[in-house]
């Protein structure tokens, strides 16, 4: 009986070699599962099967693709209480009334009709694997429009109608709502079409089953399935706030906007008058955020909570503070606004803020460098000073977040070597120190190990675009971010590598390098 109901419910999304699939997941915590399934699949006894057995063939994607439709569909549903997964075995874990396998395949002659995809309304819960599909090939094989379909699709079997367009008069003008504007802001609502959108998300708004009909895309999905959003990170008041950890003058900071009404609230203090520097970025997977669904707002508050300042650009996705702080406790502020084409109640997503405060120096041009060599740290400094100097400290750390002084030299010294006690990486800064009021100022800090350690150095833990390292020998390599969520992999040869990261958000980034037996673990902040 089934099988002859749904017919009547299958939607679908509308047009424009095979290599090992990487096993991702998005938040494995959960129960709930959507699995993308990338390798082909035969499928029988199920409500699509009225001209006999299916088989489907594999997408014929790269790993790179199969992870940017992941990184794309996973961030839609980052909100939700729900696993985005590449993995079979994590798909067969799930319970049968909370997963949805959603095929990628070029194969569609079976289906009749040349769309993007198709599946049937609330068959999430169903209990029987009856999976939706994206036909890739009459996508034109485009990553962007496969992982558009992808969610689309997912949203069907999660209960959602199409996001629809009705004139005055109460005649559809449009089936697939395709939304409004260009550049990073142009917007599109995910139950409708938004292959030439950057900024797809979930939407209120009229049905495709009337004119007065008003879907809450969120609302159907938490109340029409087992699981709900995900638990927030940080409170939204003053009491409370997050307090903002350093790494020398540098810091990180990570969430997720998950309701119209979330703010996520940190706390730093500045100690004398800094520079206070800081960029928040929406999850995206490349240049122009793209793939992203959140458009930013921070707000800087004094310690009683009075508004320093704001910043939202108004064409772009990601905002940024430059401002000069005196001494004193303040409070940043990270919420999810609309723009001229997006909604605020569905402006929601991952973001990561990276940031730094830098005292207003009299002593500038700090900088030190270092080399390792026969298991000897040389150390190097420069500096140019308004004050008089009266010493120079080293001093090192074994987490780049707890220093003790190493050594305390005079001002003409700027060179200083010795042999650690320890073959692991050491961080070190140099501290000086002024003769007037015997403040403190600190140069960058840099990491050094023993080259003997397995033969890896890594040029800096502070990257931009590109991760350099040098190795004695051929690894593979995974990095993950800070929730350990992999997102890219591959290998690299002995001698000089150089890992392109310009499509990987900003933040704290894990480096992992595995060969045989061993394994190594580089912890990395992209600013």
């Amino acid at each position: 009986m089934k099988g002859i109901i749904s017919m009547l419910l299958i939607l679908g999304c509308v047009l424009k070699g095979t290599a090992q699939t990487p096993k991702l997941n998005s938040y494995p915590k959960a129960t709930a599962t959507v699995f993308i399934d990338f390798d082909g699949q035969a499928v029988r006894g199920s409500a699509w099967n009225w001209d006999g057995p299916i088989d489907a063939l594999p997408s014929g994607f790269s790993p790179e693709a199969i992870t940017e439709i992941f990184n794309r569909v996973a961030e839609d549903y980052r909100i939700f209480n729900i696993n985005i997964t590449t993995d079979s075995t994590v798909f067969f874990k799930a319970p049968a009334a909370t997963r949805m396998r959603m095929i990628v395949t070029p194969t569609w002659e079976w289906y009749g009709k040349k769309v993007g995809g198709a599946s049937y309304v609330g068959s999430f819960k169903w209990g029987d694997d009856t999976p939706g599909w994206v036909f890739s090939g009459l996508l034109g094989n485009n990553v962007k429009s496969v992982a558009e379909c992808v969610s689309h699709e997912a949203g069907h079997t999660l209960g959602l109608q199409h996001q629809s367009t009705w004139s005055g008069a109460c005649v559809k003008t449009q089936e697939y709502a395709d939304g409004k504007g260009t550049g990073q802001i142009g917007w599109a609502p995910i139950m409708g079409v938004g292959y030439s959108k950057n900024l797809t998300t979930w939407h209120t708004g009229t049905s495709s089953k009337g004119c007065d009909k008003i879907q809450n895309d969120i609302d159907v999905i938490v109340k029409s399935n087992s699981f709900g959003l995900r638990d927030d990170e940080h409170v939204s008041t003053l009491t409370g706030a997050t307090p903002v950890t350093l790494m020398g003058s540098e810091f990180t900071a990570t969430g997720i906007i998950n309701t119209n009404d979330d703010k996520d609230v940190f706390t730093f203090e500045v100690h004398s008058a800094a520079n206070f520097r800081i960029n928040a970025n929406p999850q995206s997977i490349g240049p122009g955020n793209e793939g992203a669904n959140l458009d930013i707002k921070v707000s800087l508050l004094n310690h009683r909570g009075d508004t320093v300042g704001r910043y939202n650009p108004a064409e772009l996705l990601n905002a940024g503070v430059d401002s000069t702080l005196n001494p004193g406790a303040y409070y940043l502020v990270v919420d999810g606004v609309g723009n001229t084409n997006l909604n605020e109640s569905t402006s929601l997503g991952y973001y990561a803020v990276t940031g730094s405060i830098n005292q207003v120096l009299p002593i500038y041009k700090f900088q030190l460098t270092g080399n390792a060599g026969n298991n000897r740290h040389e150390l190097n400094w420069i500096y140019e000073a308004d004050e008089l100097v009266k010493a120079v400290n080293i001093q090192y750390s074994a987490d780049g977040q707890n220093f003790s002084n190493l050594v305390t030299l005079n001002t003409q010294t700027r060179t200083f070597s010795w042999k650690p006690n320890t073959q692991k990486r050491l961080y070190y800064r140099a501290q000086a120190i002024t003769v007037v009021d015997e403040r403190a100022y600190y140069s960058n800090m840099i990491t050094l190990q023993p080259k003997n350690d397995q033969g890896i150095k890594l040029r800096s833990n502070l990257i931009n675009n590109v991760i350099e390292l040098t190795t004695g020998k051929e690894y593979a390599y995974s990095l993950m971010d800070q929730t350990g969520r992999l997102l890219q992999q591959g290998r690299i040869n002995a001698g000089l590598n150089r890992i392109d990261v310009t499509t990987t958000q900003k933040g704290v980034l894990l480096l992992r390098l595995q060969a045989e037996n061993e394994s190594h673990s580089e912890k990395l902040i992209k600013q």
